[in-house]
């Protein structure tokens, strides 16, 4: 880190988070492109772990109030100075009236975190970049605005299927109060955002890929057809996961598979989710580990015989976008069974890369029992994603693109 303030500021929902690896191999990739920034982050963070890779970004650190209430002076400031400046009354202007669509607690506080960054952003800052088109965008948007500066931003999966149509428009529109430009990391997501945007060529896709010089080269495998099964999953315990599709699917398999099933990850359903396995009956056969860090992943996906991801669409309509863990299987050589979800396709052609079924228990069931005793088939499936992911979806391509857009707006290109 430099005492000299950057002219990129990034605006995170938190910092540092575990399950958000794609932001941090990004940020760590952008610095070592040359492109200094500050983090602004709306909370603060809450795993107990983090990743070594955190630790590897020098940008500085600045948290903005999580809750208004927590720092009322420093809320007041803010507003009695920014109140002056000239963007000031649009950013009012627009946020009224999405406060009127939107009569939340949480659209106040994004009026009032932005109001905080607008203040305190270096004068030296010349665009902001968010990750996530919902709250950090909101944010950042607002204080763009106060601040007379672009602003653009990264989309990924929840902020864009749980955002109503309106804010995505507005955002995505033309004019002093719409995005620069826009980055999502997966062809489905790019394509309806395209057809939303004032100017679809703002509007660009961009995959996370992944920064091979960081993990291990792939264990030398053996793809068994006999003996245990070990199976694993990485992911949080939330509805749009699958899990409890899986439990039930791990349930049907038949009494001469000897398998066992990890899983790694936090989530909202944590207690649910170990209960129903215990109805199920399965606790002997499950290992829960909980969040871990990256060295920990890549230790069990190497120790594993396949990568289960039963991705689903949420009743919300979140829904995930290419996971990164499933280049990280891929990585390790790890044969990988997940569902036709989304941007999953994108990655891997069901047969050759890996095996996609509906998230259906029985289908899922039939999936297992099926790679387990096909060694041969798995080792053949893992080696194509293993290549496809080297030809493909390296980081480096998109830095080169983030880096080139990043620089217009800020050069003013």
């Amino acid at each position: 880190m430099t005492d000299k303030n950057p002219a990129l500021a990034v605006v995170v929902k938190g910092w540092p988070r575990l399950s958000e690896t794609f932001i941090a191999q990004e940020l760590a990739a952008l610095e070592r492109s040359g492109r200094p920034f500050d983090i602004w982050s709306l909370r603060f963070p809450t795993d107990k772990k983090r990743h070594p890779l955190h630790d590897q970004i020098s940008a500085r650190i600045r948290y903005l109030p999580e809750y208004l209430h927590q720092e009322p002076l420093r809320v007041l400031r803010a507003w009695l100075t920014v109140r002056k400046f000239p963007g000031y009354r649009l950013a009012w202007k627009i946020w009224a009236k999405d406060f009127r669509r939107d009569k939340t607690r949480n659209r106040m506080r994004r009026f009032g975190q932005a109001c905080v960054m607008a203040h305190e952003l270096p004068a030296e800052t010349q665009a902001l970049y968010a990750h996530f088109l919902h709250t950090p965008s909101s944010v950042a948007r607002y204080a763009a605005i106060m601040r007379g500066i672009p602003w653009s931003f990264s989309a990924h999966a929840k902020d864009i299927w749980t955002s109503p149509e309106w804010e995505l428009r507005e955002k995505l529109s033309a004019g002093p109060d719409g995005a620069a430009f826009g980055v999502t990391c997966t062809g489905f997501g790019a394509e309806y955002l395209q057809g939303l945007a004032a100017d679809p060529a703002n509007m660009e896709l961009l995959y996370h890929g992944l920064d091979l010089d960081r993990f291990p080269k792939p264990p030398e495998r053996e793809f068994a057809s006999d003996g245990s099964f070990h199976m694993m999953s990485v992911g949080r315990l939330v509805e749009k996961k699958g899990f409890d599709r899986l439990l039930d699917a791990l349930a049907l398999l038949p009494s001469d598979l000897d398998w066992h099933w990890t899983h790694i990850g936090g989530g909202a359903l944590n207690d649910q989710m170990q209960a129903h396995a215990e109805r199920l009956n399965l606790n002997d056969r499950i290992t829960w580990r909980g969040a871990c860090d990256q060295p920990e992943v890549i230790a069990a996906m190497r120790a594993a015989d396949l990568f289960v991801l039963p991705s689903r669409i949420a009743e919300d309509g979140d829904r995930d976008g290419l996971p990164n863990v499933l280049m990280e299987a891929a990585s390790q050589l790890l044969p990988i069974l997940s569902t036709p979800v989304s941007a999953i396709p994108e990655f891997i052609d069901s047969g050759t890369h890996g095996l996609l079924v509906k998230d259906d228990p029985a289908k899922l069931a039939a999936a297992m029992r099926s790679l387990a005793q096909d060694g041969a088939g798995r080792g053949a499936m893992a080696k194509a994603a293993l290549a496809r992911l080297q030809a493909e979806f390296g980081v480096q391509r998109g830095i080169d693109q983030l880096t080139t857009r990043l620089d217009g707006i800020i050069d003013g290109v």
